[in-house]
């Protein structure tokens, strides 16, 4: 008998299908917190896996959409981005996102956050994302995930 999905997924998941992806949202052997474990469950390279970030840019929630393989420089991505990137408290994502923390999706969220989306994802054929909690995820590629997102592209090195 197929896993239920989680209601956060199951959100994500129309949101996908009414960006026009297939919507298919795939349960994780075991809840994935970190992209290492991410991309162990997937059978994937840790850079193929999209780490959804709230970070406060000047003071506005934004989503930061990182390759799992590295960490985003905050003073660098910042400057391209024209302002100074922190970190968003956890509450402020939790509100931001509707979301838990180490299952945040690219979308599907109360409010459509600006988002960047990382250049180094392109390096990938496919790619997979937090389905709006730790045990649920999507396949997506990185022109998909600009478009299903409205993401801006962005060296984050």
């Amino acid at each position: 008998m197929p896993t239920p999905l989680h209601p956060n997924a199951a959100h994500v998941s129309e949101t996908l299908i009414a960006r026009g992806h297939h919507g298919v949202i795939v349960t994780s052997p075991g809840a994935a917190h970190t992209a290492a474990e991410a991309a162990d469950a997937m059978g994937v390279d840790v850079g193929a896996i999209v780490k959804s970030l709230v970070f406060l840019l000047d003071d506005e929630p934004v989503l930061l959409l990182v390759s799992g393989a590295h960490q985003a420089d905050l003073a660098n991505t910042g400057k391209r981005l024209e302002g100074t990137l922190t970190r968003a408290p956890l509450d402020m994502v939790a509100t931001a996102t509707a979301q838990p923390v180490g299952g945040v999706a690219p979308l599907g969220h109360p409010t459509n956050l600006p988002t960047f989306v990382d250049a180094a994802l392109q390096e990938h054929r496919e790619l997979w994302a937090s389905a709006g909690h730790p045990s649920f995820m999507f396949r997506t590629t990185f022109t998909e995930l600009l478009r299903v997102t409205a993401g801006l592209t962005v060296d984050m090195d």
